[in-house]
């Protein structure tokens, strides 16, 4: 292959090697999505279905920027730190695959090196500018932008549930947006990718978007209509609207309905986990959850006091001997760790966790995903039930649906590889 026809191939059939490097379910939209991510002049912006590969591609994309315009500055954006590493971390590996070496000898007549990679910069041995500034930085939206400048800006997803629930998080998403204007080189661009959340996010002040939502045709040969039946029952309304049809309804009154209940409580003997939310005071409630799976089924006991946690620890230690369970889970973001070694002291096994998720989003994605599966035992608070019941996007309280979330996510559905290590007192 000449050198020509290799820069052709990139410009003209990148899905062709996203293919090669891959990645095989890129497609024709895919192509034109990258074409145009590569090469495009103006400030952009993509709406697209979940799980459509739109990031898939701004990876690629961001790959074949650093081989073709070397000497072009790129930042990668996306709402938090953790979310930009994972990205940084897959434009390394598709450097380094044979196939791009393949392509940069044809090109350069060079082996590609990355002379520095961390998680979240990337320079190669491609570019000559003599300031040495990467070619490739990524950013969460939470980092200080003064004093950069670069020539293509992506934002991934830099709107999220945070946005939806929050206006000081929609103000603040707009700000930094808003100040990506100011560090745009003369001539450089914006892409934006993502799917928005409320009628007032940054989105609104992006240039009108191109749209897929999952009734298009060309989404519907990615995501099958039978795959959206099962996203559309795994998720709140409101979720799935914004997610995947990409428009904007009301925040339902009722999420979780027609609860089952009165199964034997024999089924939770030895029982493995339990968990606690806290209450410290005020009007919150302290909620304790024991739970195990069995044949696909969440068999659950819960009992609701509103009380500080303090006050019912011996009754809690008394139903956990009595169900003869084994560690109880507890979250450390606002007692610092102290009701873990309080329950330690008390003769506990307790793992102490930080919760870094947003609770609305927790309990509408694992409680909401597994409702079907869950089965009250018989002798669970009524008012336990009741809560969650009760619960929606603006409720009260939300001890009880809270604690069952937490506990389901972390036990089925927090990979051990991705878990960090926890705490056992």
């Amino acid at each position: 292959m000449t050198r020509q026809q290799a820069v052709d191939f990139l410009l003209t059939r990148p899905a062709d090697f996203a293919h090669m490097i891959g990645f095989t379910k890129l497609g024709d939209l895919h192509n034109g999505w990258l074409v145009d991510m590569v090469r495009g002049k103006d400030d952009h912006t993509l709406q697209a279905s979940r799980g459509v590969y739109k990031t898939t591609c701004v990876s690629v994309a961001l790959a074949l920027i650093i081989i073709l315009l070397p000497n072009k500055r790129t930042m990668f954006m996306r709402k938090t730190d953790t979310d930009v590493k994972e990205v940084i971390k897959q434009v390394q590996k598709i450097l380094q695959d044979p196939h791009t070496q393949y392509f940069v000898q044809a090109i350069y007549g060079v082996s590609l090196r990355l002379v520095s990679a961390s998680v979240t910069e990337i320079v190669t041995n491609l570019t000559t500018d003599i300031k040495g500034t990467a070619q490739l930085v990524g950013i969460g939206t939470g980092a200080s932008l003064t004093g950069k400048h670069f020539d293509f800006i992506f934002t991934d997803d830099i709107v999220n549930v945070n946005d939806r629930v929050s206006k000081a998080e929609r103000d603040r998403t707009k700000l930094v947006y808003q100040e990506l204007q100011n560090i745009k080189n003369r001539g450089g661009r914006i892409y934006n990718t993502g799917t928005p959340w409320h009628k007032d996010d940054a989105f609104s002040i992006m240039p009108a978007a191109e749209r897929y939502d999952c009734y298009n045709e060309e989404i519907k040969k990615i995501i099958t209509d039978e795959e959206l039946e099962r996203l559309k029952g795994s998720m709140l309304h409101s979720l799935f609207a914004a997610n995947y049809e990409l428009r904007f309804v009301a925040s339902e009154d009722v999420i979780f309905t027609d609860p089952e209940t009165g199964y034997d409580p024999s089924i939770l003997d030895q029982a493995k986990n339990c968990h606690i939310d806290a209450a410290y005071g005020g009007e919150d409630y302290t909620a304790f959850t024991i739970i195990k799976k069995t044949g696909g089924k969440f068999y659950v006991y819960g009992r609701l006091w509103h009380k500080h946690v303090d006050d019912v620890l011996p009754e809690i230690a008394q139903i956990r001997a009595g169900f003869n369970v084994g560690r109880i889970y507890c979250e450390d973001n606002g007692d610092k760790g102290y009701l873990a070694k309080e329950l330690t002291r008390r003769g506990e096994r307790a793992i102490k966790y930080h919760e870094k998720m947003n609770k609305f989003l927790k309990i509408t994605s694992y409680l909401k995903a597994e409702w079907n599966n869950v089965i009250f035992v018989a002798g669970t608070d009524p008012a336990y039930i009741e809560q969650i019941c009760d619960y929606n996007e603006n409720a009260e309280h939300d001890d009880a649906p809270d604690s069952l979330a937490s506990l389901i996510r972390e036990l089925w559905y927090v990979k051990e590889s991705d878990r960090a290590p926890l705490n056992l007192w």
